[in-house]
């Protein structure tokens, strides 16, 4: 066997590894696409349900305050009355976002390039900080729905002591999550104890899953190469 025979074999044979690398490629590429399908499939069931849970609340509340501010409000315990509007405001807010993010969820397809399947994950990462934020800002209004005008002339500060350190420190524990909760801070145990569940979980495996993907397709490029 002569030099350009053996120069035809060996190129042959680089050709076949080449195919069978890109072959292994694609596959690989698919696979992991149909994993973050089913990973962000997974959300759908949950972040549904709750949309349509807080819709009922929110149409009741709405409903219910509406009367009151129009029929009743010379009447009706301001406390009540500001602390259930603060209350549906923000549960209507988180409800946005999770009609967003529902629609986020849907416009992801498998034959999508992954920088955009990534950029729309990035988004819903976001989106999924922002309404938890948004959420823990009510726990201050489930300590005031209480209160009422015979508080004013009747406590003493003994009692006034207790209902604002309580309140208060629920407004601090509002306030530190809505300014701590980052995605800088996913390591820590707080972090991790909130966010679990079908409402992150999917989110970071598919986010890690294209990492991964993106690492081996440069290293099949470098090798090429």
């Amino acid at each position: 066997m002569n030099e350009l025979e053996l120069r035809k074999l060996w190129q042959a044979a680089n050709d076949k590894l080449d195919d069978s690398l890109v072959m292994i490629k694609n596959n690989t590429d698919y696979i992991n696409r149909i994993k973050v399908h089913g990973f962000l499939g997974s959300m759908k069931p949950i972040k549904i349900f709750t949309l349509l849970i807080g819709i009922l609340w929110v149409g009741f509340g709405v409903v219910a305050l509406s009367g009151i501010y129009l029929n009743a409000f010379s009447e009706a315990n301001k406390f009540f009355l500001f602390s259930a509007t603060i209350q549906i405001f923000l549960t209507a807010i988180a409800l946005f976002i999770y009609i967003y993010q529902l629609i986020k969820i849907y416009q992801v397809d498998v034959s999508d390039p992954i920088l955009q399947t990534q950029n729309k994950l990035a988004k819903l990462k976001t989106s999924t900080l922002w309404v938890t934020r948004i959420l823990f800002l009510q726990l201050p209004v489930w300590t005031t729905f209480w209160w009422n005008d015979s508080m004013l002339t009747d406590w003493n500060f003994l009692q006034w002591s207790i209902v604002l350190l309580f309140t208060g420190s629920f407004s601090f524990i509002a306030l530190w999550l809505f300014f701590n909760i980052k995605y800088e801070n996913r390591n820590k145990k707080w972090f991790k104890l909130i966010f679990t569940g079908k409402e992150w979980s999917p989110i970071i495996k598919s986010m890690e899953l294209l990492e991964q993907l993106n690492e081996y397709r440069t290293d099949i490029t470098t090798r090429n190469n």
